[in-house]
């Protein structure tokens, strides 16, 4: 995301929102079925309103096409996973289809009285048919099977089908709970701090017992949700409603209520206290998007974006179920204090469930930082430089403070004076931060000229250029990405390869965020005798496109490597081209530059040699057999849900999970620091750096790339 100094946005807005969102309503409301609520969400609907259809970058007018779509995504935020309505209630709830954008205006919003009404008659059904099974032993070893894909799932016909939906649905998750027994049992729980330090248990339970433990277990964790549902707050709906409307118009439209805002702001100087992942919602899960760097999830190396989060535990406690919990509630959960312990269980994206112990921490300021070293193969001569760039940070507070293109330009220095023959830039999880450093450190190893064009919602292109004509860094340079790569890393990557100057090294794409947001506080644009029905929360809105020098976007399509090397990702759809709505590729005029001109690079036959090796290379290999082996579980969401088949496929689950893991590093690889180390937790900090690096092809396929320029 771009951060935008607010000053022009901010004026055009109260332009165009502040006149028609007030005036007859406030005055004059006749409605026949009119919500208490409706005169502070009529003004709300109206900021909403005149900012979406006037700020965004569409501009798209709230109408009947629009309405139709938000509808499919409220209906699917009520219930993604299909468990409480039925296909009359949805049916019902169609009348509103085309209504959507009136209610916004009016302030009425009855498809969220009508839903909630019908959503919790259903919840209330539901809870005593689930209380009622859980009473009653499981037939385990009975053949049955399920369909764990809500997606490939659809409503339920009568109250016959959810009961014998709800039925298996128990069963799989009693079937999960007596498997984690029955692996802490054995002393081979994931849940162990360590893989030495085994549980003793004093006696082992009868399958009977198991199956009862698990049982309650499953009875406590429903206890729980019902407890949240029955408690969920006017804020809650609204956050289904609101957002049901802003994520038609693009993924990274959000509408913050109130309870939210104070939680959106992640300082860009480096600092945040907690595990230090970002996550979303998405349906009824909780999902990591990124690891923070620096942070004690990223420290830990354990929880990966792309997890899933089905349980939080403090400590020795029992894990509370955060499936079905809405995001800020979770977070809740997950947040602490500095030192204490946090237990996440997690599903990953092969399908294997593992608890995860974190210890809360602050982020480590250093370890979020540039970090340089150089990088020699045992017996070659050549050295090169490796600088990792974990984000584009920048504290805007302080004009004199520290920034990424700083910290940039003095690794470049470091590296050069140990006299390397080239440079390995690495972006790969790199979700941007601050336009102008992607700006400015694209200059560094460019004369001048036009880095990035960015086109307003109004139309007009502005171009940002490197106009100073210094070069910090002249010798060979490999940009690395991968599909977490986004936003001011895809422009940096994007301009290199447009000038010739680097070649692009990665998996097929890089993630295709090329879109600008502004967060409003809505608060601001509310008029004095509007102020009582406050506080309104704020808008995260998008309002810019990023263009290439050569005039194709990097929004959805992102950055195709010049030479693509086997994606460890490859089996997880993420980037912008899978997400609904996103804003498509597109193309404005290209601008006038000048490539790099001291040589150039030969693509095809780099690429060549790069395919020979990758080929012959074991851990590409076990790179390409995990991605396909990965699909294939990911396509495999019809589960039997018997004891002997669900035990069976959890074994070969964990030990197949195995057998793709890359543990062995290449200690031909020499990792020197550029700065001479003291500390001794630096120095541990540098080793631990050193072995991620000797594990990493990437980083020995690079120097391999480098060699074949300078031969």
């Amino acid at each position: 995301m771009k951060y935008l100094r607010p000053f022009k946005s901010t004026v055009l807005l109260v332009a165009l929102v502040s006149a028609p969102v007030y005036g007859f309503k406030l005055l004059n409301s006749t409605k026949k079925k009119e919500s208490p609520y409706s005169t502070r969400e009529m003004i709300l609907g109206g900021i909403l309103k005149g900012a979406l259809e006037n700020m965004h970058f569409t501009k798209a007018k709230m109408n009947n096409d629009l309405s139709s779509k938000a509808f499919k995504e409220f209906i699917e935020k009520l219930d993604y996973g299909k468990q409480f309505l039925l296909q009359e209630d949805v049916n019902k709830l169609g009348t509103y289809e085309l209504k959507i954008d009136d209610e916004i205006a009016s302030g009425n919003l009855n498809l969220l009285e009508d839903a909630f009404e019908i959503l919790k008659k259903r919840q209330n059904y539901v809870e005593k048919v689930i209380f009622k099974r859980l009473k009653k032993p499981f037939d385990l070893k009975k053949k049955r099977t399920l369909q764990t894909d809500p997606e490939k799932r659809k409503f339920a016909k009568s109250l016959k089908d959810l009961d014998a939906l709800w039925d298996n649905l128990l069963t799989y998750e009693v079937l999960n709970r007596y498997a984690d027994y029955l692996d802490e049992q054995n002393g081979e729980s994931e849940d162990d701090k360590s893989k030495k330090e085994k549980k003793k248990v004093e006696k082992k339970l009868s399958h009977k017992e198991l199956e009862k433990k698990a049982r309650d277990a499953v009875a406590k964790s429903y206890t729980r949700l019902f407890k949240r549902l029955k408690k969920e707050k006017r804020g809650d709906k609204l956050d289904k409603f609101f957002n049901s409307v802003a994520k038609v118009y693009d993924p990274h439209t959000h509408y913050l209520v109130p309870e939210d805002k104070e939680d959106f702001d992640i300082d860009m100087s480096g600092k945040l206290e907690g595990i230090g992942a970002l996550l979303r919602e998405e349906g009824s899960y909780i999902k990591v998007e990124k690891i923070i760097p620096g942070s004690a999830s990223w420290r830990g190396k354990q929880l990966e974006a792309g997890d899933v989060i089905l349980k939080v535990g403090q400590g020795e406690k029992e894990a509370i179920d955060v499936v079905d919990m809405g995001l800020r509630d979770a977070v809740k959960l997950i947040r602490g204090k500095k030192g204490s312990e946090v237990r996440l269980t997690v599903k990953k994206a092969s399908g294997l469930t593992k608890v995860i112990p974190i210890i809360r921490d602050v982020v480590q300021i250093e370890e979020s930082y540039v970090k340089s070293s150089i990088l020699q193969i045992k017996g070659d001569k050549r050295k090169y430089g490796y600088i990792h760039v974990p984000k584009f940070y920048r504290d805007f507070s302080d004009r004199f403070g520290r920034n990424c293109t700083d910290d940039t330009r003095d690794a470049l220095k470091k590296v050069k004076k140990k006299g390397v023959d080239g440079v390995i830039l690495d972006l790969r999880n790199n979700g941007g931060g601050a336009l102008k450093d992607a700006q400015y450190i694209s200059g560094l190893f460019i004369k001048e000229g036009p880095i990035v064009q960015v086109k307003a919602h109004t139309g007009s292109v502005e171009i940002l250029k490197d106009t100073d004509s210094s070069v910090e860094f002249e010798k060979p340079v490999i940009v690395l990405i991968n599909r977490f790569s986004a936003s001011a890393s895809e422009i940096v990557a994007a301009a290199l390869q447009d000038y010739g100057r680097a070649i692009v090294v990665g998996g097929e794409h890089s993630h295709g965020k090329g879109t600008v947001q502004a967060v409003l506080d809505l608060d601001g644009y509310v008029p004095p005798l509007a102020k009582a029905y406050s506080p309104f929360g704020a808008l995260k809105i998008t309002i810019q496109k990023f263009y290439r020098v050569t005039g194709g976007s990097t929004q959805y399509k992102g950055v195709t490597p010049d030479i693509v090397l086997p994606d460890p990702f490859g089996h997880m759809e993420t980037g912008e081209r899978y997400l609904d709505y996103s804003l498509p590729w597109a193309k404005v005029d290209a601008v006038k530059f000048s490539p790099w001109k001291k040589y150039s690079y030969d693509i095809d036959k780099l690429k060549k040699n790069s395919e020979k090796r990758v080929s012959k290379n074991e851990k590409f290999s076990k790179i390409t057999k995990s991605v396909n082996w990965y699909k294939n579980r990911k396509e495999q969401t019809k589960k039997d849900i018997d004891l002997d088949s669900f035990l069976a496929d959890r074994k070969k689950l964990k030990d197949e999970a195995k057998e793709y893991e890359i543990t062995k590093a290449q200690e031909s690889l020499i990792v020197q620091e550029t700065d001479k180390i003291k500390r001794k937790e630096d120095k541990e900090r540098f080793k631990e750096f050193t072995e991620g690096l000797q594990k990493d092809p990437y980083i020995t396929e690079s120097i391999n790339i480098l060699n074949d320029i300078l031969s």
